[in-house]
């Protein structure tokens, strides 16, 4: 599970209104990483808000990320880094809200043709695979919000599928209705994409055949890797993007056992 940012420098600020996913929910372990992570926040300069379960905050472009404490059966996912002890480490995502000024629209798609699951009228749905699963959540959309795409703000959101179901997806949404794109080959995965009624992106990319194809696995992230197309502007593109710390610097922290 993952979180992609897309670097456009001089990217004007946007702002999430209808249709568009303006909070991203992640678990952590316990109430004392809520004190672990406000600590770093404030170190950051960026100044958390605790509710009552949660903590909420900004980051520097306006998106907010909310943290709870994880209380799903799913197995235990941990995001490794060498200054963050491994009891208080980010567990993945728990969910995602976003804003619909008629969330029903969106109840047969997502619930018959994608299997999400919901047990009100259709503002709070559950999605689940094999093993893991997360929650999807249309709020009503302040007063005067506008959507405008932009810095901050979430371009789509993204589902795993196995390379083999993967063109069964695309027919199922079609048939639904959703204006499902073709089948985009990334190299590293296979992508379709479509609007679900209420305006947010979907995506669903196959789980293969992932970063591995073209490097060691046991080196990801070393350098900047590009897709056979890109290859071309490699000078142009590592004269561009931001250089990103080395992620294994220092050992990973031992994982505790609950």
């Amino acid at each position: 599970m993952d979180l992609t940012f897309f670097e456009y420098p001089g990217a004007e600020r946007g702002s999430a209104g209808p249709g568009m996913v303006h909070r991203i929910v992640w678990r952590v372990a316990s109430s004392a990483a809520f004190d672990f992570w406000a600590e770093r926040l404030r170190a950051n300069g960026i100044e958390p808000e605790r509710l009552d379960g949660s903590l909420v905050f900004a980051d520097p472009e306006g998106l907010v990320h909310e943290f709870v404490i994880d209380t799903s059966s799913d197995p235990q996912l941990y995001a490794f880094a060498s200054d963050i002890p491994a009891q208080h480490a980010l567990r993945g995502f728990d969910g995602a809200r976003a804003y619909s000024d008629d969330p029903r629209r969106s109840l047969a798609l997502l619930r018959d043709t994608l299997g999400f699951t919901t047990d009100d009228d259709g503002a709070s749905f559950e999605i689940r695979g094999d093993v893991r699963g997360s929650f999807y959540v249309y709020d009503e959309p302040p007063i005067g919000a506008i959507a405008r795409s932009g810095a901050g703000t979430v371009h789509h959101v993204a589902f795993a599928s196995t390379p083999a179901d993967h063109e069964a997806w695309r027919e199922r949404a079609l048939s639904a209705g959703a204006h499902a794109t073709p089948i985009i080959d990334r190299f590293y995965f296979r992508s379709i994409y479509f609007r679900e009624p209420s305006g947010v992106l979907f995506e669903i990319a196959t789980i293969g055949p992932g970063f591995a194809v073209d490097e060691d696995a046991a080196h990801l992230g070393e350098h900047l890797s590009l897709p056979p197309r890109f290859e071309p502007l490699r000078e142009r593109l590592e004269a561009t993007l931001t250089p990103l710390p080395d992620p294994r610097a220092g050992e990973h922290p031992s994982v505790p056992a609950a």
